[in-house]
């Protein structure tokens, strides 16, 4: 149960953890996943670079709706690839998927907390991952591109996504549903892509 006296780590841990369950794309996810540790990250630079991405956002013209902070998901295998990227944050030429956009002029995070891997999760496996937050600013519904002439970032827009397909039906394979579900997020200035998006900023470590 719940002691007011507990001190403040363990509602960071159940903080983490409501974020974490209302981000499910499975159901059953629910009883599946124990959390044991959570870490607050307290980025300063980051935190400012989001608000004054949402600044400039907001003097382009953006609804609150594209302003509005949500959260993303990234799996670390390690608990210090986990502290690197909170410490340098989601840079370009991290992910090893492509297929929504070029992996050198943006990022990849995943929309749900229970799937953030092309393979499923087995029995006993463990990792670390960092809650982010994003502003998902103006999105794109880009097809996947399994091609190796990427997809560049789209003029006038911060994020792809991929076609939806309504429901994700239950035999689609774990590996298609990881990559429907995830962003493609960047930011382009003057015609280059920024190293480091201002519109991720991580949260948590759990």
């Amino acid at each position: 149960g719940f002691h007011p006296e507990s001190e403040e780590p363990s509602s960071l841990l159940q903080t983490a953890v409501s974020v974490l369950q209302s981000s499910y794309l499975d159901s059953t996810s629910q009883d599946g996943f124990q959390y044991s540790q959570a870490i607050l990250v307290e980025n300063d630079i980051f935190l400012s670079e989001l608000k004054a991405f949402a600044q400039a956002k907001e003097a382009a013209g953006y609804s609150q709706e594209e302003l509005e902070e949500t959260f993303a998901f990234l799996l670390f295998d390690n608990e210090k690839e986990a502290k690197e990227v909170c410490q340098t944050g989601l840079r370009v030429n991290s992910s090893s998927m492509s297929t929504l956009g070029d992996p050198a002029k943006g990022v990849y995070i995943s929309k749900y907390a229970d799937c953030l891997h092309p393979r499923p999760w087995y029995h006993g496996k463990s990792g670390y991952i960092v809650i982010c937050k994003l502003i998902k600013g103006k999105v794109k519904v880009v097809s996947e591109n399994y091609t190796t002439s990427y997809t560049c970032p789209s003029p006038g827009y911060d994020c792809h996504i991929a076609v939806s397909r309504n429901s994700i039906p239950s035999e689609t394979s774990h590996c298609q549903a990881f990559e429907q579900s995830q962003y493609y997020v960047y930011e382009v200035s003057n015609g280059s892509s920024a190293e480091r998006p201002r519109q991720i900023c991580p949260y948590i470590v759990i």
